[in-house]
This record gives structure tokens, sequence and C-alpha cells, in this order.
């Protein structure tokens, strides 16, 4: 069945070209995802933070090779926009930062991100966000960025609220944690902001 709309992206327009880096300012650098970076991916799924606010734990140096895989090859599906957000100066990860749920007819796509421990409280999360932010509304012509979190993960509200996601409603009881449902808040940035 023909659409009435032309896609907002272009189906193509991503996969027709490497995944760029991003600069974040500050010392922080967005690139794509390499295999050697999973002993890292590995280290920051066991920590406490980013094991429970997304429900993962890598085991194995193989299952983050498999992770690292998986967001790699999302660029080219066009599903997802994965980096590693690592030290300008030492390549060390500092993070994650994604577009998932890439709807490119609609033009929207879902923000999602961790940053290790020692990586906390130095803005790196707010920067990586807004690179990649402008990225996806500047470049590509995304119109739509939601950024989803449990209620309780005041950290993830304070990024979005930073990064100029203002708050537009509570989808309750909406996702499972280890400890029981959580509410979420709905943040979202339109290409207009």
């Amino acid at each position: 069945m023909p659409s009435l709309v032309p896609p907002t992206v272009p189906i193509g327009f991503l996969s027709a070209r490497p995944q760029p880096a991003l600069d974040a300012g500050g010392g922080a650098h967005l690139r794509p995802w390499v295999p050697g970076d999973a002993r890292a991916v590995m280290g920051a799924y066991q920590d406490a933070e980013i094991e429970r606010w997304h429900v993962r734990r890598a085991d194995s140096v193989a299952e983050a090779e498999e992770w690292i895989e998986g967001w790699r090859g999302g660029w080219a599906a066009e599903t997802e926009a994965s980096w590693a957000v690592v030290d300008s100066a030492s390549d060390a990860l500092l993070g994650r930062a994604a577009l998932k749920a890439l709807d490119l007819a609609d033009g929207t796509a879902q923000v999602a991100y961790w940053t290790v421990p020692a990586a906390r409280g130095r803005g790196v999360a707010p920067r990586a966000v807004e690179a990649m932010a402008a990225w996806a509304f500047d470049t590509v012509g995304f119109q739509r960025l939601d950024l989803e979190h449990a209620v309780g993960n005041t950290a993830s509200c304070r990024v979005a609220d930073k990064t100029g996601f203002p708050l537009e409603s509570v989808r309750r009881s909406a996702w499972l944690q280890t400890d029981g449902r959580h509410d979420a808040h709905v943040h979202a940035r339109l290409r207009s902001n």
C-alpha cells in the first residue's frame, strides 16, 4: 500500500554512508563502536546503576562483543545509531549514546545513554546527548526525539532538562525493573526547539 506522504528521512540515508564521529566538547567524543570496546562494555555493565536502569548485565567479553555487533548492525539496518562516548585524548570509554527505534519515514527516534561511574558528574551525558541531537536534527532531518526514563532515575531527568527535552507526560507502570514496575517520564525535543 503506497504512503500518501513522503518519508521525513529518505530510506537509505544512513546506510549509504559511514557512521560519523561527533565531537561532544569538553574532552568527549562520540565514535562508532569497535570490537575492541567489549571488555570496557562488560565492565560498564557490572556497575549497579547501569544494571538497575538498563536491566542488563554482561557476563562475558563474548556477550559484550555480541551487543557491540548488534549496535554496529543497527546502523546498516537503519534501526539504531549507537556511539561509544570516549575520552578524546585517551579513547577510554566514558559511556554510550544512542538513537533507538529509528523511524525514518516519521522522522522520530528514542534517545538512550549511560555513563561509566568515573565519567558521572562531569557533564558527559548532556554533552553526548546534545551532540547526537544536533546531528539528528541538523544533518539527518529528524523531527522529534523522545527521551524516556524511570521516574526514580533523577540523573536522567537532569540530562533531559539540561539538553532541552521538556517533560511531556508520565507513563504509569510503563517499565518492568528488577524491583517491580516503574512509572516513566516522557521527555521530547522537536527539531524546531
